[in-house]
């Protein structure tokens, strides 16, 4: 005979404060848990969002990031004829030839200074990233010392208001745009032109990256083996730009998941604990009643079972409570250094099915590991002692 569910669900009302506190303690564990997950998800979701599927980027071979590549002119001007790169209405290349370097700005809250990148980019920078827009004021002027400001750049640092100046390298650049950059890093960035950013820094004729647009999403491998067999590109790679941001945020992302998960465990041990002395006290305090189920012809799985779907009962309606309240951290964001550019990155907490299914199943985990030793023991009581308890 099985035991029905309605047995377990009065018996964990008859228990309510003990109820109550193990629900609790598990729901505190699980929003850590959510938390944490939510963090990786976003920096990795910010970071493939700066980058779209049907645009490639060229660095150079064994670049971790794209301060520290270097991409020449020349070499721009061999890619940008091959028919794999996608043309503009006024047959130019679709792409860009941009240079990333960092300035230093002051926190508006702490009033620490930060690494913020500076990408000088060509005009086709525009159009091929339709991801970013205009918010305020205007693009900048090619050829002048004009700048536009990412959107959390505006919102998290001092003196970049449209009209100010900051000194990049030797000179004073006006702010006359702040650009909306949606989830992506370009909101954590500062766009001016290519040539006065690699005049100001003496670059010559070397940029950092070169991006375009796949003329056929196909065309991928097509590029990457011209690159391998063209004499003169051979020092350079190839990568679809989401894979290349992607790589960015994988070191950040393992740092956070270690040291989050690593806090998780030591509070779902406190948890598991809680769950597993409810589950004994609620053991001792119906010996009679396992005695009387067993007399009346209920077998032992069945009154394992049954203690384990309470322990289960806990732990999912913890789960669901901690998720629950998680999930408001959406409405949270805020910057840090990312490991992989060392430049200022801002980004928020995301929610999607895989974060609710791993954070519902960790949950379940902490129930079955609190609740079986406590169900072993009802299941292995002996009938005539049990009964003999009152």
């Amino acid at each position: 005979m099985k035991i029905p569910f309605s047995y377990n669900i009065r018996n964990l009302w008859t228990r309510r404060l003990t109820t109550t506190l193990t629900v609790g303690g598990i729901a505190l564990v699980v929003f850590v848990f959510a938390a944490v997950l939510m963090l990786a998800q976003g920096v990795e979701d910010t970071l493939v969002a700066t980058g779209s599927n049907d645009n490639v980027i060229i660095i150079r071979k064994s670049s971790q990031s794209e301060m520290m590549s270097a991409v020449s002119r020349d070499q721009i001007g061999i890619i940008s004829t091959f028919p794999e790169v996608g043309i503009t209405q006024e047959g130019k290349a679709f792409a860009t030839s941009d240079v990333v370097t960092m300035v230093n700005l002051s926190k508006k809250k702490s009033n620490d200074m930060g690494n913020v990148s500076i990408r000088g980019i060509s005009a086709g920078a525009f159009t091929l990233r339709p991801q970013i827009s205009m918010k305020e004021g205007r693009w900048f002027r090619q050829g002048t010392a004009e700048i536009v400001v990412g959107n959390k750049i505006h919102e998290q640092f001092n003196n970049v208001e449209i009209g100010q100046e900051i000194e990049i390298g030797s000179k004073r650049w006006v702010i006359v745009g702040v650009m909306d950059g949606g989830k992506t890093g370009f909101a954590s960035e500062i766009w001016a032109d290519a040539d006065n950013i690699m005049s100001e820094f003496n670059r010559g004729t070397t940029f950092s990256s070169y991006t375009f647009k796949l003329k056929n999403l196909n065309d991928y491998e097509t590029i990457k083996t011209k690159l391998e067999t063209e004499q003169r590109l051979q020092d350079l790679d190839v990568k679809r730009e989401q894979d290349f941001y992607l790589e960015q945020s994988k070191f950040m992302v393992g740092f956070i998941t270690f040291l989050g998960l690593f806090i998780t465990i030591v509070f779902s041990v406190g948890a598991m604990i809680g769950a597993m002395i409810t589950m004994y006290a609620s053991v001792a305090n119906r010996t009679v009643e396992i005695g009387t189920l067993r007399a009346l012809g209920f077998r032992r799985r069945s009154i394992l079972t049954a203690f384990l779907i309470e322990a289960l009962s806990l732990s999912f309606i913890g789960g669901i409570i901690g998720l629950f309240f998680a999930s408001f951290m959406e409405l949270v964001s805020f910057s840090t250094t990312n490991f992989g550019s060392f430049s200022e990155l801002a980004f928020g907490f995301s929610l999607n099915l895989s974060v609710v299914l791993w954070t519902l199943g960790f949950s379940l985990f902490m129930g079955f590991i609190g609740g079986f030793l406590p169900a072993v023991q009802a299941s292995r009581l002996n009938i005539i002692n049990a009964l003999r308890a009152s």
